[in-house]
């Protein structure tokens, strides 16, 4: 994988103002018999223990999160907020985009970004950035990855036209009628040469204005209209995952992983990290 930083790479000068954000304005306190009370911010906050909490009156309350605020703000480190695009490469070689499902295992990259930032603690979040992948947070077994790509198959099959080998007869779905795209289809009512796509497309560079152009841009628009679909059900847009003495919070067998539902072929996320070193 190709990591290439951009947008962010800074270090707060004023501290204040980052730490103010993680300052304990609010608190979940336990009383007795179990209950809880949860005042008006309605907030819970790490490393507090509320039975340690004393709740003889709400000012007293106040002072002690306060003073534990304080202590607490002493032991961090500088902040640390940076932003990095990662290009995942195919673990395919030489791939041939045929609209497969593939599973690639992220973790190895994250871990040697978190290293590389000196973050201790904090919040590591990965993004997708297409439309036809997604995230989750599970086992990287590549038997596992077969059930999965089998599996959502199964689920959301391919149209008829698509490519997939694992397209199905009589399954078609409207995104997939690239001949009426982007403007609709020729009748009156429903040809509109300012819909929400022409205008994508126009701002993406595309002339659909040009015949040529037009014809162009629906030449190379694939029929994957079942892949977007699994981009929703299957995983997330985005994972964040806690970090704790400069590791990812994940359990034994955890991995994050990212699903390619339309490949198999290159693809990107974004990672930022923001927490203190």
């Amino acid at each position: 994988m190709q990591v290439v930083s951009i947008l962010i790479t800074a270090t707060l000068i004023n501290s204040d103002i980052f730490t103010r954000s993680f300052s304990i304005d609010s608190i979940t306190i336990r009383q007795d018999h179990g209950k809880y009370h949860r005042n008006y911010h309605n907030r819970v906050f790490p490393n507090t223990n509320p039975s340690t909490i004393p709740m003889t009156a709400a000012t007293q309350s106040k002072t002690t999160i306060r003073q534990m605020t304080a202590s607490t703000n002493q032991n961090l480190g500088a902040p640390i907020c940076v932003y990095h695009q990662v290009d995942v490469r195919s673990s395919e070689k030489n791939p041939v985009p045929r609209q497969a499902i593939s599973v690639e295992d992220l973790t190895p990259t994250l871990q040697t970004l978190l290293e590389e930032s000196g973050m201790t603690n904090g919040l590591l979040t990965v993004i997708s950035r297409h439309t036809t992948t997604s995230l989750t947070i599970n086992e990287w077994e590549s038997r596992l990855a077969d059930d999965i790509a089998e599996s959502l198959l199964k689920l959301i099959p391919p149209d008829e036209r698509s490519i997939s080998p694992a397209s199905q007869k009589d399954v078609t779905y409207t995104h997939n009628d690239i001949h009426l795209r982007p403007f609709g289809d020729n009748e009156e009512d429903n040809h509109n040469v300012d819909s929400e796509e022409a205008q994508r497309c126009r701002e993406n560079g595309w002339d659909v204005d040009d015949p040529v152009q037009l014809q162009a841009w629906r030449d190379q628009e694939p029929i994957n209209a079942h892949s977007h679909l699994l981009s929703i059900l299957a995983g997330s847009g985005s994972e964040s995952i806690p970090v704790v003495d400069g590791k990812m919070v994940l359990g034994q067998w955890q991995s994050v992983l990212l699903l390619d539902l339309d490949g198999p072929r290159d693809r990107t996320v974004g990672v930022q990290l923001m927490g203190y070193s």
